[in-house]
């Protein structure tokens, strides 16, 4: 199976990682660009990329996805049978999202849409909810 990866945090590397380690043909990642970070404002480069490039997968990085046919011609070009978005960190227009055989599947670290945000699996806790399997005793 050809997937797009579409991710960009530690949390969404392990996925990508998983997907590889299972055998699937990992035909393009898609993260944001390097951002500065630290004192010097040097530009950083996202675990998912820091991976892709350790594996050598193809990685694209465009600065938005909407209004972008660079990025939507490149998926197309890529032709896979699905997006595997994890935490991307931006709303994925529906015409990229209709590119793909199969769709898009989207993994998402907390319930939706009841801990979405900034800090899903941090609201996830402080709320002790049953169904994350995470309680906080007092």
């Amino acid at each position: 199976m050809r997937i797009v990866f579409m991710g960009t945090p530690d949390f969404a590397r392990e996925s990508l990682d998983k997907l590889y380690q299972a055998g699937y043909e990992i035909c393009g990642v898609v993260t944001p660009p390097d951002r500065p970070s630290g004192r010097g404002m040097k530009l950083i480069p996202c675990e998912v990329k820091e991976y892709a490039i350790q594996k050598g997968f193809p990685i694209y990085q465009p600065e938005k996805l909407r209004e972008n046919q660079e990025i939507v011609d490149i998926i197309k070009d890529i032709d896979p049978d699905i997006l595997c978005v994890v935490a991307y960190g931006k709303i994925i227009p529906k015409e990229i999202l209709e590119i793909a055989k199969y769709g898009a599947i989207n993994v998402h670290p907390s319930l939706l849409p009841k801990y979405r945000g900034a800090a899903p699996i941090q609201w996830a806790i402080l709320n002790g909810d049953e169904k994350t399997g995470v309680t906080i005793m007092y």
